[in-house]
């Protein structure tokens, strides 16, 4: 007897898997102080090690996309668990510079690969309008797991524990996922009309897919850029970052989990050129806030990025269907090659403004607050560009329909 599809199990391992990612995303933000310290590292060589976790998960995306098509989401979503697993692992047991930047590649290919497993499954599963409603529930764990993350990493900072046990506990979402998926049949790619590689491709070529791609460099580095540097960047602002990073991810986790009716009302590029405002706002007023005004310029900020990330994939999904896993998987990668570039960048940025900062007299704690400032001021142009393209992207799409796919696979089971 065929084994049925478990549409509610393999959504909810889905979400254990993102869980796992974001917690290693916020424990590094939170670890990143220490790291440095007990490795002897600058802000600059920090951001090398932040990149390799961003660089690992493209490169997981490239190769994972186009082999949904040839060996479906089960071997790639083992692929992420193992080298989830061997990442955490070894970062445990990271000695210096070049191990960590080892350990960090591994988690971040893991990370692209739980994602080039589960955001064209969660598409094949699900159909139309539902299929971007779907993948904001799915992409709202990256933040709810922030939230876990940072007051994990809070609490354990606290209370004297070492990074070491801050990235151990990791473990727990993992295991859940691996137990989740065990056993477990996945659905087959709903790909329409031969869909195939080629045809993915075909599609990537075109003139909207390419402009999305660049919009997505900027997406991503808007909304990854202050979150990765938290710390560093407005540890002396008066108020405590993990606690900010907590906050503004939290609001993005309930914002989207209700993100459906939003979408229905505005439709993707609405809600994407709304995005852009309030994250231009948002970044220029943390950029300029102390005590509690650093909280309130928070939310702003979540509001703005809340939906970046999510409704880009699903537009892809929606409007450039023909590009399929694939193409799903290349906006994904790009998101994280573009933050996998820039880090480095901001961390010297952050050098840079700290040495301005005493070149001018100042000292101590208001170098540093002058130096995340002036650093968070650089990073607003980001979300300013993409206020004008998202504006065209609005004009140019007003009158298009999306596209939606039939699949009877799952017309007769429950969900």
């Amino acid at each position: 007897m065929i084994q049925s599809i478990n549409r509610t199990r393999l959504f909810n391992a889905s979400c254990f898997g993102l869980i796992t990612t974001a917690m290693i995303f916020a424990i590094r933000a939170g670890i990143l102080n220490q790291l440095g310290t007990e490795f002897a590292l600058n802000s600059k060589e920090l951001g090398y090690v932040n990149q390799m976790a961003f660089l690992g998960f493209p490169i997981a995306m490239i190769i994972g996309g186009p082999l949904y098509n040839i060996i479906g989401p089960k071997k790639i979503a083992w692929v992420a668990f193992f080298t989830h697993l061997l990442g955490i692992v070894l970062t445990i047991f990271a000695d210096g510079f070049w191990s960590l930047l080892l350990s960090t590649f591994l988690v971040g290919f893991g990370n692209g690969t739980i994602e080039a497993a589960c955001n064209p499954m969660i598409a094949d599963m699900y159909d139309g309008n539902v299929t971007t409603k779907m993948l904001n529930r799915f992409h709202m764990w990256f933040p709810g797991g922030i939230v876990i993350g940072s007051l994990v990493s809070e609490f354990m900072t606290k209370a004297n524990l070492g990074w070491q046990f801050q990235m151990g506990i990791i473990l727990i979402p993992l295991f859940i996922y691996g137990i989740l998926f065990l056993g477990q049949q996945f659905p087959e790619s709903t790909a329409e009309e031969g869909q195939s590689n080629a045809t993915n491709i075909k599609a990537m070529l075109s003139p909207l897919y390419i402009f999305m791609l660049i919009c997505m460099a900027l997406t991503a580095i808007s909304e990854f850029g202050p979150e990765q540097w938290i710390g560093p960047i407005l540890g002396k602002a008066g108020a405590s970052p993990m606690l900010i990073l907590a906050l503004v991810t939290g609001l993005m986790a309930v914002g989207r989990y209700f993100a459906g009716p939003l979408v229905h009302s505005l439709n993707p590029t609405g809600v994407l050129w709304g995005s852009a405002v309030f994250a231009t706002i948002g970044i220029v007023l943390m950029s300029q806030a102390t005590g509690p005004m650093v909280y309130i310029s928070a939310v702003v900020f979540a509001i703005g990025v809340c939906y970046f990330w999510p409704t880009m994939i699903g537009f892809v999904a929606e409007y450039i269907p023909k590009a399929g896993a694939f193409g799903m998987s290349i906006i994904g990668g790009m998101g994280m090659f573009s933050t996998s570039i820039f880090q480095p960048i901001i961390g010297g940025w952050l050098d840079n403004e700290k040495a301005n900062a005493a070149a001018r007299g100042l000292t101590g704690d208001a170098a540093d607050l002058a130096a995340g400032q002036a650093t968070l001021d650089n990073m607003a142009l980001f979300p300013a560009i993409l206020i004008v393209a998202f504006g065209a992207l609005w004009f140019f799409m007003r009158n298009k329909k999306p596209h939606h796919h039939t699949d009877e696979t799952f017309a007769a089971q429950k969900s």
